[in-house]
């Protein structure tokens, strides 16, 4: 039987995703029972069902678990319809591979209890957490874990040690306000990056990973997940994908074609000249060009609620209005036409004969660069005023 008592309000729900785990399902959900018993919760226990065919859910139900079927396949999809579906305040969500041991869970009930939004377990040992042998391969343990956990902590700014941990707990009205989106494995990413973003209180508890319970293989792909993991973090932080490498290329190729313009440049033995100039032009203009799609990206992920309003693109915007942006691109497109007509002119006087290159080239790069430039603020300003208006 379910272990809530008839018309008390449920406090915790238990969620457990479920793909044929009928090995492991019931230590896990006895577990579960064990914490209900021992911190006397009014709780559920949901198994969200994957699609199963070895039993799992008609073991559960014996169990006293109460199972929901899930039709879309995906770690996120299980967990999602899973939290959609308990009645409790709270949710405490793990891993039905007996990996996590749902009997130790008086930590994440407390910080709950306290105020806290999102309670993350921490299985490393920089967080105070323990994994016994076997538990976990030697590349995830000291390759994999810390290093996507580090470029986490670096982009989104948080103090999470160990983002992949799957075993969590958080107040159910939160998590389904963060809107989460994504159906695999990203769901745990998504959770605890919107979570820091929409300023929620995280805090993590140290915890036991043991060596799990099953008799095949996992279904986590090392190097397959490991790049959706860094793709969707990077996805997910327009400043580190587009911000500040554009920003750089255009800093860059700005100063280098500035120098350039004026003359030679000589470092040493070596000289750079026009056709540094011209690369140098390139840069700058591929970096304008990348600093413009992270605008793109974060007004569309701001407008479409992927993510929470962004105080620097905020003030960007009120900033660079659609006339502002109309106005600077403009004046660059008609700069770099006079500086065309100047060019052109210096050469009628020559009676159309040849030029000196690099004279001429010190006209002729910037002017064009100048132009394209222009043109792409024009219609990228227009852009961000379509992207900025307001939809239902």
């Amino acid at each position: 039987m379910t272990m809530e008592a008839v018309g008390e309000e449920i406090e915790v729900s238990f969620v457990l995703p479920c793909l044929n785990e009928a090995r492991t399902l019931p230590v896990c959900i006895r577990k579960a029972q064990q914490s209900i018993k021992n911190l006397s919760l009014s709780a559920e226990i949901i198994v969200a069902d994957n699609g199963s065919t070895d039993g799992s859910p008609e073991l559960a139900k014996s169990l006293g678990a109460r199972v929901v079927p899930v039709p879309a396949r995906g770690y996120g999809a299980a967990l999602l319809t899973g939290i959609q579906a308990a009645r409790g305040r709270y949710v405490i969500m793990g891993d039905a591979d007996d990996s996590y041991d749902f009997s130790t869970v008086g930590g994440f009930v407390a910080g709950l209890r306290g105020g806290t939004d999102l309670v993350m377990g921490c299985r490393l040992p920089s967080g105070g957490g323990t994994i016994l042998p076997g538990a976990m391969p030697w590349k995830h343990r000291w390759i994999g874990n810390p290093a996507l956990s580090a470029i986490g902590r670096m982009f989104f700014r948080a103090s999470v040690k160990d983002f992949y941990c799957g075993l969590r707990a958080f107040r159910r009205d939160f998590a389904l306000g963060l809107d989460l989106r994504t159906t695999g494995m990203e769901f745990a990413l998504e959770m605890v990056i919107k979570a820091h973003l929409r300023e929620g209180r995280i805090e993590e508890v140290p915890i036991t990973l043991s060596p799990d319970g099953r008799d095949r293989p996992p279904h986590l792909r090392t190097w397959g997940d490991g790049w959706r993991s860094i793709r969707f973090m990077m996805l997910m932080s327009p400043r580190w994908l587009f911000l500040a490498p554009g920003t750089a290329l255009l800093l860059f190729g700005a100063i280098a074609a500035g120098m350039l313009a004026l003359g030679p440049v000589h470092i040493g033995r070596a000289g750079f000249d026009t056709s540094t100039l011209l690369v140098a032009c390139m840069v700058l203009t591929l970096g304008m060009q990348i600093v413009i799609y992270a605008l793109f990206s974060r007004m569309f992920a701001v407008t479409e609620r992927l993510l929470p309003p962004d105080e620097l693109l905020g003030r960007v915007t009120r900033v660079v209005t659609l006339e502002g942006g109309l106005l600077a691109g403009l004046a660059l497109t008609v700069g770099g036409l006079a500086l065309l007509i100047y060019a052109t002119l210096a050469w009628r006087a020559q009676g159309f004969a040849a030029l000196d290159y690099a004279t001429n080239q010190r006209i002729v790069i910037p002017a064009v660069t100048a132009i394209v430039v222009g043109i792409q603020i024009i219609f990228s300003s227009f852009f961000l005023s379509i992207l900025g208006l307001s939809r239902r």
